[in-house]
């Protein structure tokens, strides 16, 4: 009896054990599981709420720039409309720049005289009112310069400043060849009509027929061949 009464009691002592553990982990279980929810619910409110008042801001700042922008198109407009009626004082056409340094002069016939060199050759020029003949040296410009490209290489300083045709242009050159001598001649008819009407000075700049070219041959050096090449080599 003793032994049967104490397998009865730890029976029910084990059974009591053991719903007790049972409820209490299912409480806690329970808890947990609420305690989840929650946070999990108001992560998800607080993020939609963040997105929601995120994309409110963005929109309500695309708008007001939309209505700024609109707004100074409309202004930039008015004032292209208000500028555009003509009113105020007409803009004073700007003076020609006129030369530091003339090389050419007049002498007391008033003919212009210039002179220019390239390379090895040197043209004195001279250059007064006439109907637009030349004369090179005794011959025509065609005669001397047979070759199109020198005829208007020469030509150009006098189409620069729409002279072609008003002036009668003399010329006297020597050294060099057909190249140099029609540099030459392009720098003095340049220099010649600086000094007729200085107001020529920046047409005739901004074509660079007023610089002088300075490129020349170079010299032969001892011991070499030409400027820089060299005999041949012989090492015994």
């Amino acid at each position: 009896e003793s032994a049967e009464e104490s397998s009865e009691e730890s029976a029910e002592e084990s059974a009591e054990e053991s719903a007790e553990e049972s409820a209490e982990e299912s409480a806690e279980e329970s808890a947990e599981e609420s305690a989840e929810e929650s946070t999990e619910e108001s992560t998800e409110e607080s993020a939609e709420e963040s997105t929601e008042e995120s994309t409110e801001e963005s929109a309500e700042e695309s708008t007001e720039e939309s209505t700024e922008e609109s707004g100074t198109g409309e202004d930039e407009a008015d004032g292209a409309s208000e500028l555009t009626l003509g009113e105020g004082e007409p803009e004073e056409p700007r003076a020609p720049r006129r030369p530091a340094l003339i090389r050419g002069k007049i002498d007391r016939h008033g003919v212009a005289i210039g002179t220019g060199r390239r390379k090895t050759s040197v043209a004195r020029v001279r250059i007064k009112d006439g109907d637009g003949g030349m004369e090179i040296n005794g011959r025509s410009l065609e005669e001397y310069f047979q070759i199109e490209r020198d005829q208007l290489v020469v030509q150009a300083p006098l189409k620069a400043t729409e002279t072609l045709g008003d002036v009668d242009v003399w010329v006297r050159v020597n050294g060099g060849g057909t190249t140099g001598q029609a540099g030459a001649i392009v720098l003095g008819i340049a220099r010649a009509l600086q000094a007729r009407n200085p107001d020529l000075h920046e047409a005739l700049s901004d074509g660079g027929y007023l610089t002088r070219d300075g490129r020349m041959v170079e010299r032969k050096k001892y011991g070499y061949k030409k400027a820089r090449k060299s005999f041949q080599f012989s090492k015994r």
